[in-house]
């Protein structure tokens, strides 16, 4: 087939930029609502190579009735994506893991610092006419803190360069990583319970896996100190937001920032929206012009790639421990 027969369809998303795909491809690019199966099924029938975001499932149910020859994923992680199912049927899966790094872990920083110190709260406190010292929340010296890392990907490893200036101890709790390597950083390794209770505040990065989901949950909340701030930047499913919410209302935990949630886009009513004790961002970690700029070149590059019968850069091991 020519290049300039195959069609790419590309979720119509602002953080795509379907001319960056005709002018490295040279094929035919289409946009097209691709938030559900149901939605990749009308508009992707023909098509060859998928975009698609971060909350677009693709199972294997969805590849059988599709003839793809790519999938890619405008992300690091694949939860939703059956990779091995892909893989069974020569379809291959591409992401981007090396992107938007330094953006994400700058993003977990300012989340932990900012309710480390209280200033969300206290600046809607100075908005609404109050002028007082007073702590919405115990407020220790982060100085004095440990900080606690879940998972110990890129990303993370950035995140502890990061914060360790700023802390006296950075501790990171990752089986899947060699804990020398994580000493080489200047992180100590632990297991999750000593990392919940050693921990002052704690980041977490981890991939959505059946070992993560729920991770941080009840039990976690209660073993933290009740000054602790709980950041996520990674995958909304690592955090168990009921319990959260009960944590926080109980005063278990003191504070949270959120990058993601379990369900993207969330309800208007959302639990944790409106708590002077939550920041909420809406999955926005990852930008830049930067990293726009790195996603698309990257991702229209491997699907390129895998059209030429090449080895995409971003390809995905079916068999990663990760997944």
């Amino acid at each position: 087939m020519s290049a300039a027969d195959r069609l790419v369809v590309v979720a119509d998303d602002p953080k795509y930029d379907p001319d960056r795909y005709r002018e490295a491809l040279d094929c035919r690019v289409e946009t097209a609502d691709l938030s559900t199966p149901a939605l990749v099924r009308r508009h992707a029938a023909d098509a060859d190579a998928l975009v698609v975001n971060v909350d677009t499932a693709v199972p294997a149910d969805l590849l059988d009735d599709l003839d793809l020859a790519v999938v890619a994923r405008g992300a690091v992680g694949l939860d939703g994506v059956d990779v091995a199912a892909a893989a069974e049927r020569g379809v291959r899966v591409v992401h981007v893991p090396d992107y938007c790094l330094d953006e994400v872990a700058d993003h977990a920083v300012g989340l932990l610092t900012s309710l480390a110190r209280g200033i969300p709260s206290y600046a809607a406190r100075a908005e609404a006419g109050e002028w007082g010292w007073e702590p919405p929340y115990q407020i220790e010296r982060l100085a004095d803190c440990t900080v606690g890392v879940v998972s110990f990907g890129p990303i993370a490893r950035r995140f502890a360069d990061r914060i360790a200036p700023l802390v006296e101890t950075v501790i990171a709790y990752d089986p899947y990583v060699d804990r020398e390597a994580m000493r080489d950083r200047g992180v100590e390794p632990v297991d999750f319970d000593e990392l919940c209770r050693r921990a002052d505040h704690v980041s977490a990065h981890a991939p959505l896996t059946d070992e993560t989901r729920g991770l941080l949950d009840a039990d976690a909340f209660a073993t933290l100190p009740t000054h602790a701030v709980v950041v996520n930047t990674g995958r909304g499913g690592v955090v168990d937001e009921e319990d959260l919410r009960s944590a926080l209302a109980e005063g278990d935990v003191a504070a949270a920032g959120l990058d993601v949630l379990e369900t993207e886009p969330p309800d208007s009513d959302h639990p944790l929206f409106d708590r002077e004790d939550t920041l909420v961002t809406p999955h926005v970690g990852w930008y830049s012009t930067a990293a726009k700029r790195d996603l698309n070149e990257a991702l229209a590059r491997d699907i390129g790639r895998a059209f030429r019968g090449e080895e995409p850069a971003g390809l995905v091991d079916p068999d990663a421990d990760w997944l």
